[in-house]
Order: structure tokens, then sequence, then C-alpha cells
């Protein structure tokens, strides 16, 4: 394996370059066979699909913390998000965490919008956070081998698990944090790992991917689902969809606006 990555470091230039093929989407998953889930969305009759999927996340229907840590919980746990905080130190917990959706303070969310007179509820309320799914994502710019890429149906940046060298381009690329990076074999931290999606490996990058696999059979977003609807999700460019009433009738905020990624999860405060 580890020659195997040198290997593809050597042509990394090349691939740059542009000389690299298109996302190999219906390679074998890491779960054992069976097609990745970028790869199931044409195939399924009851598959949702969009031109462009957007989420908006209505902060005002948060009663409590505990209702942010459920919905992390929910996306961990059937995406085979480990957790060693109860096999490891905190410290070494910390090193290795792996996040697709977490918390984060208004401050470090959205730098640059604060103010020392910001509303006590923002200032102090957790965001959550996850990949943004820019409409123009540096990481896919970045990544050397097309590991990273956008689905041009419907707008999703997505991972080929396979194709990962672990060069970790596309975590210096992302300017939200939103990628984490395999350290060490995640699966002894998976306390009950789900079949239905592939487990990682050590040395390669992971981030949320707005569950495409449950997309490809019918099913929102697990987020969505665990939010009792404080969390939408549909298309943008459908002027009739609920993210876009929710945008007409509520005033929104994207994160870090300024660095023209376009950024399609919007925050209603």
């Amino acid at each position: 394996m580890e020659n195997s990555r040198r290997n593809f470091l050597k042509v990394a230039g090349v691939a740059a370059l542009g000389v690299g093929v298109k996302p190999a989407v219906n390679v074998l998953s890491a779960a054992g066979g069976g097609e990745t889930p970028a790869a199931k969305v044409a195939k399924h009759e009851n598959a949702l699909t969009a031109k462009k999927w957007a989420m908006v996340i209505d902060t005002r229907k948060f009663e409590s913390e505990g209702d942010l840590d459920k919905i992390i919980e929910a996306c961990h746990s059937i995406h085979n998000v480990p957790d060693f905080s109860e096999i490891d130190t905190p410290e070494r917990v910390k090193r290795h965490e792996i996040k697709w959706i977490w918390k984060e303070e208004y401050k470090h969310a959205f730098p640059g919008n604060e103010n020392e007179y910001l509303n006590d509820r923002l200032k102090y309320l957790p965001f959550l956070v996850l990949c943004n799914h820019c409409e123009d994502p540096p990481c896919v710019r970045a990544c050397p081998t097309q590991a990273t890429f956008k689905r041009e149906e419907d707008g999703i940046v997505l991972m080929d698990f396979h194709r990962c060298i672990g060069c970790r381009f596309c975590m210096a690329a992302c300017p939200y944090g939103s990628r984490s990076f395999n350290f060490r074999d995640p699966k002894p931290g998976i306390e009950k790992q789900n079949l239905d999606f592939p487990t990682r490996m050590k040395g390669v990058v992971e981030k949320c991917n707005f569950c495409a696999e449950r997309l490809a059979v019918g099913k929102k977003p697990k987020c969505v689902e665990a939010s009792n609807g404080a969390i939408a999700f549909g298309d943008l460019d459908d002027p009739n969809s609920e993210v876009r009433e929710l945008l007409r009738e509520n005033f929104t905020i994207r994160r870090k606006l300024s660095l023209g990624t376009g950024p399609v999860v919007y925050y209603i405060v």
C-alpha cells in the first residue's frame, strides 16, 4: 500500500495538469463490494434529484445544544465516522478526530461578521457546520488525482476514497475546515458499523457528502431527518422548492462569502 501511494505521488504532478481521467465512481466500495454511493443516483427509480442541492439551517428552531448533538450522532453513525473517546486519551482523540458535521461558535463559523456588540444569542449559540458543497470548490481544483470531484448533475462535492492518496492538498485548499484525515485506522473507533456505507482506511481524507447514498434511494440527508424541521434540503434552482421559499422569507447568512466559493449551506439567524 505504501509503495502504491508513493507511485501515485510521483505522477500527481501529471494528474494536476489535467492528464488524469474522470472520477471512477463504479469501483468496488471499501465495504466489501457493490458500487460507491455516488454511482447509484442515476440507477434507482426513487432517487431524489435536483439541479443544485442546497441546505437551509434554521438556528432559531434548536431548543438546546442537545438537539445539535443528536443530529451529529445521526450523521456520524450511519457514515461510520469513528469516535475514539472511549479507547484513547483526550489529546489523541482531538488530534485524530474525524468530523462530517460538528458544532462551532459564531466567531469561528463566520469570521469577519462578528462584532463586540453581537447579539448574545448568536454570540454563544453553537452552529452546525459541514462541507458547504461550494459552487466553485477549491478542494476539487487542488486534488491531483480527482478523488474529490463535483457532480455536475446536482452540484454535490463528492469523494472517491479509492483514489485518495492522502496528500491532503484538498484540506489545505478548503477554507472551511470541512475535511478530516485518517491518521489511524478508523475501524476501532466505530462502535456499530453500518454495512450499507463503506468504511475508510488509514491515510485517506473524508467529509460530508450530503448523504448522496440516501438521495440515491429516495431519502433526504440524515441530518435533515434528525433535525425535526430545523434543517431544510432542496433544489436551489427550483423557485418552488422549500429552500427557495425559506430564502425568500428569511434573512440568511453563509460562511466566508468574500472568498467567492459559493457555499450552498444557508443559516437563518
